[in-house]
C-alpha cells in the first residue's frame, strides 16, 4: 500500500524525456519529503553482455565532495603500524587477535584495510569476508602499506563502483543537504571513472546505455548525459 507521501510524488517520470544532472537536482531535491537527510542516488545500466565476454566493473571513486556518510572501519596491520592506523582515524586496530575474531563471525565494520604482509592470513577468511565485500583488495586501495592515505581516503569519500551480473550500478553522489556544486562534482567524478574503466576494457558500443537519478524516498528521472561513454 503506497503512504500518503509517496501519492504526493510525481507520477510516470521514467516516461519525460531525460534531462542534465544539472537541471535534475532541483526537482529530486522537492521530492525529498521525509524527515531525515536522504541520499541522491544514481542508478547505471551498463552494456555488460558482449558477444566474447561479460562485464565486470569493479573500481573505486574518491567523491571531492564527499559522502555524507560515517563508516566504521578496521584495520589488520602489525603491531608496528598500530598508532599510525589509530591516529589517522581507524575505528578497530588489531594484528592476529583481530583476525581471529573475524574468522569466529565478528563483523562489526563496514570497510576493512590490512597491509600487505597481513593480507596472507585475510586471504584464508574469503568465505566470511567476499560475501560481505569486505576482503581487502589492492585495486579497490584496501591493501596498502600507506595506512594513513588509504583510512584518510576511505574516511574522507571513498565509494566503490560495482555492477550486478545484470548489469546495473547503484552508487551515492551525497545528501539532499549536499549544495549542487559538490553533488555535481561527485556525479562527474564517477563519470571520469567510467570513461576510463572503458578504455580498459573491450566493449561493442556505448557501456553506458541507461542512467537514472532519484532520492531515497523519491522517484526516478532519467539523466540525459554531457557525451555517450
Amino acid at each position: 500500500m503506497k503512504s500518503k507521501r509517496y501519492k504526493k510524488l510525481p507520477q510516470k517520470t521514467k516516461e519525460l524525456k531525460a534531462d542534465f544532472i544539472k537541471n535534475l537536482l532541483s526537482v529530486i531535491k522537492t521530492n525529498c519529503t521525509s524527515k531525515f537527510d536522504e541520499s541522491v542516488d544514481l542508478s547505471f545500466q551498463i552494456n555488460n553482455k558482449q558477444k566474447k565476454s561479460e562485464i565486470n566493473l569493479r573500481t573505486i571513486v574518491n567523491l571531492p565532495g564527499g559522502t555524507g556518510k560515517k563508516i566504521k572501519l578496521a584495520v589488520v596491520c602489525e603491531d608496528t603500524k598500530t598508532k599510525e592506523a589509530q591516529d589517522a582515524g581507524a575505528d578497530l586496530v588489531g594484528s592476529d587477535e583481530l583476525v581471529e575474531k573475524i574468522k569466529s563471525g565478528e563483523l562489526n565494520f563496514e570497510k576493512l584495510i590490512c597491509t600487505p604482509t597481513m593480507m596472507i592470513k585475510l586471504s584464508k577468511l574469503g568465505k566470511i569476508l567476499g560475501p560481505k565485500g569486505l576482503m581487502p583488495n589492492p585495486k579497490l586501495g584496501t591493501v596498502s602499506e600507506n595506512l594513513s592515505k588509504a583510512i584518510k581516503d576511505a574516511k574522507s569519500g571513498q565509494v566503490e563502483i560495482r555492477n550486478d551480473k545484470d548489469g546495473n550500478i547503484g552508487v551515492s553522489i551525497g545528501k539532499k543537504s549536499f549544495n549542487d556544486d559538490n553533488l555535481i562534482k561527485n556525479y562527474n567524478a564517477i563519470i571520469d571513472t567510467l570513461e576510463k574503466e572503458k578504455n580498459n576494457i573491450t566493449v561493442k558500443g556505448d557501456l553506458i546505455k541507461n542512467l537514472y537519478v532519484t532520492s531515497t524516498m523519491g522517484v526516478s528521472y532519467k539523466v540525459k548525459m554531457e557525451k555517450n561513454i
